[in-house]
């Protein structure tokens, strides 16, 4: 800004030069573009029976380079022509205008003759910075503008892009918001390529190119997620198309799949099946092709394991049909070679009499599991292999001679209440659900617990923990015995219904040569055709109660294990007891006038009679996740919620963190598109936990309007701010928007509601509270605190030694 500089070196970059090349780049337009034409919108067919073509991938012009957007110009040095403003001791000081020699212009704040401060710089062509200086040079956080619109909000360092900023494409919506590093797109952040926010990449970027992790999410929904390098897909990683109902998971390398990969194709189950229906190919893939080892499972059970060439069957292989015949052979172009003109679809069984094939052995793996204890000679399985009974272990303490007699009769007993069964089995295994991908519901262990206690099975002096231990296999490792996202398939489930009759009543059965059958018509008898189907609890009973409460299972889960781990129990798989569940509202300062101690043992004894009665209080009753759950909704219904909400405000005005910058979930849920992706694909219960926001809740008009039979679509989250009440008191007692706009008072006489509408708003309302404003953060302070007392006593030993050092040097 000297006036001396009034010659200037050719070598120096004047505003023109450096914005002539800026400009001579004018393709911005194109940064990070959506091409045009995707290979996954051509419409690919779904894969015939011989899956032959190869598989759909997404799109290649997306290969191309995204660099190209607008530079930051460079300030210069330039003469200033003329000066209007505040000045000291003869310098720019304070707020002022400096016309600079070329037409460039500042305005803002000057400090001892340079710009410092807030400001306002406009370049001659029109390009304009506002945002803080530094002696001269932009520094901190400021606004590019460029003539088209767009622009450029953010950190700023020594007059480029530089942190955390957000930029935005004028000609082609494009918006990238995320980490800077000297001017290029570089760390983690998120580019929406539409204005729908439809198409987005949220990830890793190095030097402006998708390298490391990252979901891209394409217009027509398909999904994929894993790892990148140099813009294309290469590593591990899945890829969904939604529409062809196809999936791929495994090893990419240039944006195809290349290695170990399993690619799945989905299809839409048979109304009234337990099993999904779907084609699936595990092995070697080589430049999008099923090329080495694999194994090919078709949806109909046949099954085709050797060697593939280009997509087709080639080699040495084993082909299991459908029926349980096997040929094992040379393959040639997806054909036997001794057999040149047999089909081999795996969907039809066709005539095998010419065709060299044997029975499967009893040690193959694919053969159809019978319970060991019987001989070759005993004959199939009554049930056949999709309802084999598993009951080895039930069988092993049985005398050897009676175990054959034993199993037949017992298949005699499944096989007079099949139908009943089943249709247990796929009404528990939708409760919860809405719908499934492919039309298949399997149930859960959260399914099978509800069962048992609709059946009263808890009340026969046997626990739903000691069910999870007489029915797990004993390859489960022991956190995983009473989790309530394993499923079974029925026959699984049907094996668990002989082994708990025998464990429940076979003290009470006299031992002979029919006790499994005895225990087996008992337990149908008296519990399971009585009762199943009669929903009771807090969960299951009201389908939007359950639908809407499932989204918290994820969290409360982990807390469930958290507290289990605090609190061991002499046995190896850890649970919970009514103990450890009162302690735990202590801890987390749940108690309030309306949730004492006696309400919550009365929760807990409503279904349970054996957890407290008038006299006694079995403290030590283990609980499985399902009771702590339908506890904790219970207390959400009685809990004092004002109180509450000003519990858990006073834990975190304490917490030391509480100072900082809090980013509600909801704004989360806005500025990621991955948390739109995860709500859209994910299924409502799972160990979503891994990924779940413990704040989502469904939205209250989209609930009401399932109900009233308005919508039959799948429901979908929303997000807290979504979820809290759309309508809240002014100062003058009127009810306002969001926006502050008034709203018709929906609660009085200008407007009737559904009594229903009325207790499911209310309803949910409770639970959200409770859990989002009482239960999860009281526990999240909890874990706070832990932390600062662990680490306070790490510094005051370490002080102490610190110490005791200095006062041995001193008597030294």
């Amino acid at each position: 800004m000297a006036k001396g500089d009034k010659k200037k070196k050719t070598e120096k970059t004047t505003p023109e030069q450096s914005l002539s090349t800026f400009l001579s780049n004018d393709s911005h337009a194109g940064v990070v573009s959506e091409p045009h034409v995707l290979d996954e919108e051509s419409g690919h067919d779904v894969m015939t029976a011989s899956f032959s073509s190869q598989p759909p991938l997404a799109d290649k012009q997306l290969e191309r380079s995204d660099d190209a957007f607008h530079e930051v110009p460079v300030l210069p040095n330039i003469i200033v022509q003329r000066y209007e403003g505040e000045k000291h001791l003869e310098q720019f000081h304070g707020e002022g205008v400096a016309y600079f020699q070329g037409g460039h212009v500042y305005k803002g704040m000057f400090s001892v003759g340079v710009m410092h401060g807030h400001g306002l710089y406009t370049w001659a062509d029109g390009v304009k910075y506002e945002g803080e200086f530094a002696f001269n040079v932009p520094m901190g956080h400021g606004t590019y503008t460029w003539l088209d619109g767009s622009c450029y909000e953010g950190e700023v360092c020594s007059g480029i892009r530089h942190g955390v900023g957000t930029y935005r494409c004028a000609n082609s919506s494009v918006i990238y918001r995320g980490q800077w590093h000297h001017s290029k797109r570089h760390g983690k952040g998120t580019i929406y390529y539409n204005q729908e926010a439809t198409s987005w990449y949220e990830g890793e970027l190095v030097n402006n190119n998708r390298e490391g992790w990252g979901v891209r999410c394409y217009p027509s929904g398909n999904l994929y997620e894993g790892q990148w390098r140099n813009n294309v897909r290469h590593g591990e990683g899945r890829m969904r198309w939604l529409q062809l109902g196809q999936q791929y998971s495994g090893i990419w390398e240039n944006g195809v799949q290349h290695g170990q990969g399993t690619h799945t194709w989905f299809l839409r189950r048979v109304t009234g099946s337990q099993y999904p229906l779907r084609n699936e190919y595990t092995g070697d893939f080589v430049q999008g092709l099923r090329h080495g080892q694999g194994s090919f499972y078709y949806a109909s059970g046949a099954l085709y394991k050797g060697e593939w060439k280009d997509n087709k069957k080639h080699g040495q292989g084993k082909f299991i049909f459908k029926n349980g015949r096997i040929f094992e052979g040379e393959f040639v172009d997806d054909h036997m070679a001794e057999f040149p003109a047999f089909c081999l679809d795996g969907s039809n069984t066709p005539d095998l009499s010419g065709i060299r094939t044997h029975t499967p052995h009893p040690e193959d793996g694919e053969s159809p599991r019978r319970a060991p204890g019987g001989d070759s000679g005993s004959g199939p399985a009554l049930l056949g292999p999709d309802m084999a009974l598993d009951i080895t272990a039930l069988l092993e303490n049985l005398p050897e001679n009676q175990r054959d007699l034993q199993l037949k009769q017992v298949e005699f007993v499944v096989l007079r209440h099949i139908a009943e069964l089943r249709a247990i089995y796929s009404f528990y295994s939708s409760l919860g659900h809405d719908q499934s991908p492919d039309n298949t519901f399997l149930l859960s262990r959260l399914q099978l617990w509800r069962l048992l206690k609709d059946c009263s099975i808890h009340q026969q002096g046997i626990t739903l923990a000691q069910v999870d231990r007489y029915i797990c296999a004993e390859d489960v490792p022991s956190e995983e015995i009473h989790s309530p996202f394993s499923t079974m398939l029925l026959r699984r489930f049907l094996s668990c219904v002989v082994v708990l009759a025998y464990n429940t009543y076979h003290k009470d059965i006299e031992a002979s040569d029919t006790i499994l059958v005895a225990c087996l018509s008992k337990l149908m008898r008296e519990n399971i055709i009585p009762n199943a189907k009669n929903v009771k609890g807090l969960l299951f009973p009201n389908p939007m109660h359950a639908v809407i409460a499932v989204n918290y299972i994820g969290r409360c889960w982990e807390i469930y294990k958290a507290f289990c781990r605090a609190n061991p129990t002499p046995l190896a798989d850890q649970t919970m007891t009514v103990r450890h569940f009162i302690w735990m509202f202590k801890d987390l300062s749940l108690f309030d006038a309306e949730l004492t101690t006696g309400k919550l043992l009365e929760i807990l004894s409503v279904e349970n009679p054996a957890a407290c009665d008038r006299y006694y209080c079995n403290l030590d009753l283990e609980m499985t996740f399902l009771e702590f759950f339908e506890a904790l909704l219970g207390c959400a219904e009685v809990s004092d919620q004002r109180d509450g909400q000003t519990s858990s405000d006073s834990q975190m005005e304490s917490c030391p963190l509480a100072d900082t910058r809090r980013v509600s979930p909801g704004e989360r849920a806005r500025d990621s598109p991955l948390q739109r992706s995860s709500q859209q694909h994910s299924p409502l219960t799972g160990p979503t936990a891994k990924s779940s926001n413990p704040n989502i809740s469904p939205d209250v008009g989209s609930v009401k309007s399932l109900e009233m039979g308005k919508s039959k679509e799948i429901l979908q989250l929303s997000t807290p701010e979504e979820m809290e009440p759309r309508q809240s008191p002014n100062t003058a007692g009127n009810l306002t928007s969001q926006t502050g706009e008034p709203v018709e008072d929906r609660s009085g006489a200008g407007m009737t509601s559904c009594p229903a509408e009325t207790e499911l708003d209310s309803w949910v309302q409770r639970t959200h509270q409770f859990f989002t404003q009482r239960f999860f953060p009281a526990y999240e302070y909890s874990l706070e605190l832990r932390r600062e007392v662990q680490e306070e006593r790490l510094r005051q030993a370490a002080l102490a030694r610190i110490a005791l050092a200095k006062a041995k040097e001193d008597a030294r």
